[in-house]
């Protein structure tokens, strides 16, 4: 028996070796590209001969590299409103609807997490040729809501699912209209599933750069479609500086997106 507890205290020394192996090989080339961004060489050299912050600050002088970024928020807030709504009337259906095919539904929702991006990026772009919506916001966000609606019918349909709908209905017999209960009694206690919603809808389509080439048009970029251009056209270390900046902006949202689901939990 003493033997056996020894074999596993080994196990969990070389499972943590892994962990944290795994770990560096997924981080380092990250810490490679931040440290990249700040190298005074015009060439992407490692390890940068001396640091400056020029990169930067052609990224913010540069009105395109901007122009990107803005189409990229404004592009992941409109799928972000969208996703959550329509998240919400579909999580309402199939947690709490009594009908047939209900399950093939839900299978049907959640196809777009187990296709292959690009096959669903070369049908999206061979139909939106066809209707004349390829290279236009209103293509941009349909195709990036395919992919986040999705995340947004998970986490809404998982709060739904835990939520004691006896609440609820105790509202309903105190007076208050079906309508008025959902609003003011629901919604506020599965608000954790709507915030993680938006939080995975944004940046599913904030980081989304298979379906955004195919969308993209030469007046219409997303920021990573800019990077993914630039980097085939010249090895500017501005590519790194705009990379860092895009997984520091990330890196951020979800670091506000933990701190409020603890403030929502408690």
């Amino acid at each position: 028996m003493l033997l056996h507890f020894e074999r596993l205290g080994w196990w969990r020394y070389v499972l943590i070796a892994i962990t944290l192996l795994t770990t560096a090989f997924l981080l380092l080339p990250i810490l490679f590209i931040a440290a990249l961004s700040f190298g005074s060489s015009q060439w992407l050299i490692f390890p940068p001969p001396s640091w400056t912050l020029r990169w930067y600050a052609e990224f913010f002088a540069d009105p395109r590299w901007l122009e990107a970024a803005w189409v990229s928020f404004q592009i992941a807030c409109l799928v972000t409103l969208f996703s959550v709504g329509i998240g919400l009337c579909a999580s309402f259906a199939l947690v709490r609807g009594r009908f047939r095919g209900r399950e093939a539904l839900k299978a049907l929702f959640l196809t777009p997490m187990i296709l292959p991006v690009v096959v669903l990026a070369v049908a999206l772009y061979a139909f939106f040729l066809r209707v004349g919506l390829n290279g236009t916001v209103t293509g941009f966000v349909i195709a990036h809501l395919v992919v986040a609606l999705p995340f947004s019918i998970l986490a809404i349909t998982n709060a739904l699912e835990g939520f004691d709908k006896s609440i609820e209905d105790a509202a309903v017999l105190c007076g208050a209209s079906p309508l008025e209960a959902k609003i003011r009694i629901t919604l506020p206690s599965i608000g954790h599933g709507l915030f993680s919603a938006a939080i995975f809808s944004f940046l599913t389509s904030w980081d989304e750069v298979v379906l955004a080439i195919f969308m993209a048009s030469p007046t219409l970029q997303t920021l990573p479609v800019r990077i993914w251009t630039v980097l085939r056209q010249d090895l500017t270390p501005v590519i790194a500086s705009a990379s860092t900046l895009l997984v520091l902006f990330t890196i951020a949202l979800m670091v506000l997106a933990a701190l409020v689901r603890k403030g929502l939990k408690s």
